[in-house]
């Protein structure tokens, strides 16, 4: 089922687990860092922050879910990145892929989109990457295929 997982050490999902059930899943196949999405109910919010920072192999990460784009963060996301921005910058909420430097931060700003099949995107997308010595290394992109009825029962 999660295929695309087997050779990480962890999973990050930037919220919208949608169930408990998934992340129950997602935590019982690899090592698991989340945090809640808009549409997560209290059983989700209970094991999973509205805000995550880590480090990862020496790289500071920090993941909330709603947190609008480079230029454009709200109030609580400015407040949380300004005083000390992190070297990684992972969010969710519009379903929609976007990698970004953003040098005002000094920070890379990351949306993976969305690996589900519910929200406004058409590919359903998830980055892998590698964390090394410090470093983000080697993010790419994979396309797990179209969203919806049909592309469901295609997978």
């Amino acid at each position: 089922m999660f295929k695309v997982f087997e050779n990480c050490d962890e999973i990050w999902h930037a919220g919208d687990f949608g169930t408990l059930e998934v992340a129950q899943q997602l935590r019982e196949f690899k090592v698991l860092r989340g945090v809640y999405g808009n549409i997560d109910a209290q059983e989700i919010r209970i094991d999973y922050p509205e805000n995550l920072r880590f480090e990862c192999e020496g790289v500071d990460v920090l993941m909330t879910h709603i947190a609008g784009r480079p230029g454009r963060y709200p109030a609580r996301v400015r407040k949380l990145v300004k005083s000390d921005p992190p070297q990684i910058f992972i969010c969710g909420h519009s379903h929609i892929l976007h990698v970004e430097n953003d040098d005002a931060y000094g920070m890379k700003y990351i949306n993976p989109g969305a690996a589900g099949h519910e929200g406004a995107h058409i590919m359903r997308t998830v980055l892998k990457c590698t964390c090394e010595d410090g470093e983000l290394k080697n993010l790419r992109l994979i396309e797990l295929g179209k969203r919806g009825r049909k592309a469901r029962q295609e997978s």
